[in-house]
C-alpha cells in the first residue's frame, strides 16, 4: 500500500504531475522565497495557538510510528488536556491535526490552524482529510473548527496575542466531504503507481498555491515571446489566440489587440525595437525642480505583530535609501537601517523627514506603496503627521510615466524596476548582490531580528541590505536621467 500524507493527497488535488514529481523528482524543486516565508508563518502562528490553549502535550517525536503512539498514550492519560501535534493513520493515510481541544468526556473539537485572514474554499478539503482520519482513528469529534488570524487584532504588547486568532465552526461544510476521501486517496495511489502524468501549464499551477516545478515543466525560452506575457491579458482571452494560432506575441497580426497596453508590447515584441517617446518624458522631467529626492523603502509583514500598537500582516518600514540630485547633476546618497532591537517607525520617519527636508519633488517607483506606508506613519505618529502628510504631497511616480511612455521586448510584459533597469543600465544588474529583491530583504531583516543571530551575521546582513536599497534608488536616478535624455 502507498503510505500518503494530508499534504500529498492534496498535491494531487491541485495537480496529479505535481504530486508524481514530488515523490519521484525532488530534485526538480525550485526553492521559492515567498513560500518559505508563507510555511514560516505558518509555524509561527502554530506556535502562539498554543499559547492561547495551554497546558497542553505536544507530540514532537520525529519517527511517526512513535508519534502515533505518543498520540494515543496522551488521549488515554491526560483525556482533560489539550494535544499538539496530534498524529493519526488510518489505511496509510497520515495528518497531524494542529489542536485536539478535549470537550465533555470524550469528545475534542479538531482546531486546524491556518496564517491566512479568512476562510479558503480549499481549507475545506484539508479539513476533510485531517477529520475523517482523525475518526477513523477512534477519537469523537464534537466540533471541526479553523482558527485564522483576525487583522483587526492589534497588538497591545507584552506578548499579549489573545484575540489574534478567530475560530470558524466549519463541521457543516466538512461534513459532506469526508465520505469523499477514500475516494481522494485511491486517485493519488493510482497517480503514484502509474508512468509521469502528461499536464500542460496552466490555471492549477498558481492555484491554490504556487506549484514549484513550474521550471520544469515550463522552462523559460528566452528566445520565445509566449501570448502569456502579454500585461494584463485574461486566461480566456490566452486561449482564444491559441485557438487562432497564435502562441508568441510576434505571430500576433496589427488590429487584433484591442488592449493598448498590450498593443504596444506586441508592437514592440514584433519589431525587435524599443518603444520611447523620449519627447513626452523630457518634457516631464524638464518640470521638476531640484534638488530631487529618489526614495525607496524596505518593509516587514510579520503574521504574528511584533511591535504594540500594530496589526498582523502590516507593513512596517525597516528601511529607507535616498539618492538627493543637485541642479548641476551633483550626486549624494543617505540611508537608514533599523538596528533590529526595537520598533523601528518613529525612527524611521524621523530620519526620513530630516533626509528629504522642505522642497523638491520626491521620485518613487510604484507611489501606491510609498505613500501608503507614510500615511500608516502618519496614523501611528500624530506629532509627525504633518511633516508625513506634505511628504506624500511631493511624491512624483516614475512607474506611470514609464508604461505610458516606455517599453523594450526584453521587459517581458514587466514593468517592474528589475525589468526596466537592464534595457536601460544593464551594468546596474542586481544578480551580483547577496540581497537582490523585497523578498531577501525581508528575509535579512527577519534573521536580524532573531537573538540567536551572531552579531557578525547582523553585521554582514546590514551590509547587505543598505547595498540592496542603495541600488534600488539609484536606479530611479538613472531612469530618470534617461527619461530626460542624458546618458
Amino acid at each position: 500500500m502507498i503510505r500518503l500524507s494530508k499534504s500529498k493527497i492534496l498535491s494531487h488535488q491541485q495537480c496529479p504531475k505535481r504530486l508524481w514529481l514530488e515523490n519521484n523528482r525532488p530534485d526538480l524543486i525550485e526553492e521559492d522565497v515567498s513560500s518559505a516565508m508563507a510555511m514560516a508563518s505558518g509555524h509561527e502562528v502554530g506556535e502562539v495557538a498554543r499559547r492561547l490553549f495551554p497546558g497542553g502535550i505536544m507530540i514532537d517525536a520525529d519517527n511517526l510510528a512513535q508519534a502515533i503512539l505518543d498520540t494515543r498514550d496522551a488521549v488515554e492519560t491526560y483525556p482533560n488536556k489539550p494535544i499538539y501535534e496530534a498524529t493519526f493513520q488510518h489505511e496509510g493515510v497520515l495528518v497531524r491535526a494542529d489542536i485536539l481541544l478535549p470537550k465533555k468526556k470524550g469528545s475534542y473539537s479538531l482546531i486546524e490552524v491556518k496564517s491566512a485572514t479568512s476562510v479558503k474554499d480549499y481549507y475545506y478539503h484539508d479539513i476533510a482529510i485531517q477529520s475523517a482520519v482523525t475518526e477513523a482513528s477512534g477519537i469523537n469529534l464534537e466540533h471541526i473548527e479553523l482558527a485564522h488570524i483576525d487583522n483587526t487584532f492589534i497588538y497591545p504588547g507584552n506578548s499579549d496575542y489573545q484575540g489574534l486568532l478567530k475560530r470558524v465552526d466549519v463541521s457543516y461544510q466538512v461534513q459532506s466531504l469526508k465520505s469523499l476521501v477514500p475516494t481522494w486517496v485511491q486517485a493519488a495511489r493510482d497517480t503514484l503507481s502509474s508512468a509521469e502524468p502528461e499536464m500542460a501549464p496552466g490555471h492549477q499551477c498558481n492555484n491554490p498555491y504556487s506549484c514549484p516545478f513550474q521550471g520544469y515543466c515550463n522552462p523559460l525560452d528566452l528566445s520565445s515571446f509566449p501570448v502569456e506575457l502579454l500585461p494584463g491579458i485574461r486566461e480566456k482571452v490566452v486561449q482564444e489566440l491559441k485557438d487562432q494560432g497564435f502562441l508568441d506575441i510576434r505571430c500576433i497580426p496589427p488590429g487584433i489587440l484591442m488592449n493598448e497596453r498590450q498593443e504596444l508590447v506586441r508592437r514592440a515584441t514584433s519589431t525587435g525595437q524599443p518603444v520611447f517617446n523620449l519627447n513626452a518624458t523630457q518634457e516631464l522631467m524638464d518640470k521638476l525642480s531640484y534638488p530631487r529626492y529618489f526614495i525607496d523603502f524596505e518593509t516587514i509583514n510579520p503574521a504574528i505583530p511584533l511591535w504594540q500598537g500594530s496589526r498582523p500582516y502590516q507593513q512596517i518600514p525597516f528601511q529607507w535609501s535616498c539618492h538627493i540630485q543637485g541642479k548641476n547633476g551633483e550626486l549624494r546618497h543617505e540611508s537608514w537601517l533599523a538596528s533590529g532591537h526595537s520598533d523601528p517607525r518613529k525612527e524611521f520617519a524621523e530620519t526620513l523627514i530630516a533626509a528629504v527636508r522642505s522642497r523638491g519633488p520626491i521620485l518613487v517607483y510604484n507611489a501606491a506603496f510609498e505613500s501608503s506606508r507614510l500615511r500608516e506613519l502618519a496614523d501611528h505618529l500624530p506629532i509627525l503627521a504633518e511633516q508625513l502628510r506634505a511628504i506624500i504631497e511631493r511624491i512624483v511616480d516614475l512607474l506611470p510615466i514609464t508604461r505610458e511612455h516606455y517599453y523594450h521586448p526584453e521587459m517581458r510584459g514587466s514593468w517592474s524596476i528589475k525589468a526596466v533597469l537592464p534595457t536601460i543600465a544593464p551594468e546596474l544588474s542586481y544578480a551580483n548582490l547577496a540581497v537582490a529583491d523585497g523578498g531577501m530583504a525581508q528575509d535579512a531583516f527577519y534573521e536580524i531580528l532573531e537573538p540567536c543571530t551572531e552579531e557578525s551575521r547582523k553585521e554582514q546582513l546590514r551590509l547587505q541590505l543598505l547595498e540592496y536599497c542603495e541600488r534600488d534608488t539609484l536606479a530611479m536616478v538613472r531612469l530618470a536621467n534617461f527619461f530626460a535624455g542624458e546618458k
